[in-house]
């Protein structure tokens, strides 16, 4: 029985996990090759883990939707929406840089945050969305855990080859030939803002589906799932940790961090009440020890972007030319 437990809590996390590394992934292609600084990932969760619930739970008279829609339909729709919305957002808000654009970001995930709070008839408030379909939810508890993992695992492995795919293309190579040296770029024709926008409203899709996984996986959706210090800062420090740049890099860090988060947090059950409530705050004291013994020692995370993939050939070469010019 007691093993049974054990391997439920695994699998517990392993879902997790796959469910945040798409967050990480989704981010890694806005910061890692692009250079966009992102701090409103919880906005663009929220967005996706809402549009699919709405779109797939049966009628409710305290939220709108009701639509009893194919789950599938509801992912789908999840990362049309956050795409959607990562378009007005990304107009407005990328022409600023660095920290300015993160304040910006941070605003807009508040806002959207707020909103799905106080906008009861939409979202059902507090309350949330419930009774949300979740596939393979008629199988006994474990078997369902295990078949929700595989398929978790399934639509990450997607998610990441179709990344590498794209940042091995011309368009990735251009991404970080613009993150590198914007002037560069510029000298060499290429819209900076405009494939900005595309890999912000590529990323911020890529978050909508992680959302809508999570949603799924409760069963149910509300404001509290939208912590900014679950669903932005821990994804940023994943990112980090791990190695910006990199889609095994960030895959790497979501296990390490998640592992030492859940599993913290199993080992302060153990202990008595008066001493685990203190316990639970070393959790953040661990990670934070981790992040800053990686950036002090390895700043470029525990697996870097590999040498000589940053920049398209033409950037390269007009690099080049400037030097010598100088």
């Amino acid at each position: 029985m007691e093993l049974i437990g054990l391997l439920n809590y695994a699998v517990f996390m392993a879902i997790f996990i796959g469910i945040y590394s798409l967050l990480a992934l989704g981010l890694n292609i806005q910061w890692g090759f692009s250079g966009l600084f992102n701090a409103g990932i919880a906005g663009f969760f929220a967005v996706g883990a809402y549009s699919s619930a709405l779109l797939t739970a049966p009628e409710s008279a305290v939220h709108l939707g009701g639509y009893q829609l194919p789950v599938v339909v509801g992912w789908i729709g999840a990362m049309i929406a956050a795409g959607a919305i990562a378009w007005p957002i990304g107009k407005v808000c990328l022409r600023f840089r660095s920290d300015y654009l993160a304040i910006a970001t941070i605003g807009v995930a508040e806002i959207i945050r707020l909103v799905v709070k106080s906008e009861g008839w939409m979202t059902g408030g507090a309350r949330g969305v419930n009774k949300i379909p979740r596939p393979f939810g008629d199988l006994s508890y474990l078997y369902s855990q295990l078949a929700y993992l595989a398929l978790v695992f399934a639509i990450v492995l997607v998610v990441y080859w179709a990344i590498e795919r794209q940042i091995s293309a011309p368009w990735g190579r251009m991404m970080r030939g613009i993150r590198d040296n914007e002037d560069a770029a510029t000298a060499m024709g290429k819209d900076i803002k405009a494939r900005r926008l595309e890999a912000f409203i590529f990323g911020a899709a890529v978050m909508g589906l992680g959302g809508a996984l999570f949603a799924h996986f409760n069963r149910s959706i509300t404001p509290e799932a939208i912590d900014p210090m679950i669903a932005t800062f821990l994804i940023w420090i994943m990112l980090i940790l791990g190695g910006s740049g990199n889609n095994r890099g960030a895959l790497l860090g979501v296990a390490v961090v998640w592992i030492i988060w859940s599993a913290s947090e199993f080992v302060t059950d153990q202990l008595p009440t008066e001493y685990a409530i203190k316990a639970k705050y070393m959790r953040v004291f661990i990670i934070g020890l981790l992040l800053q013994l990686v950036l002090r020692f390895r700043p470029e995370g525990i697996l870097p972007e590999p040498q000589g993939t940053a920049g398209s050939p033409e950037v390269k070469t007009f690099q080049k030319q400037e030097s010598a010019a100088k």
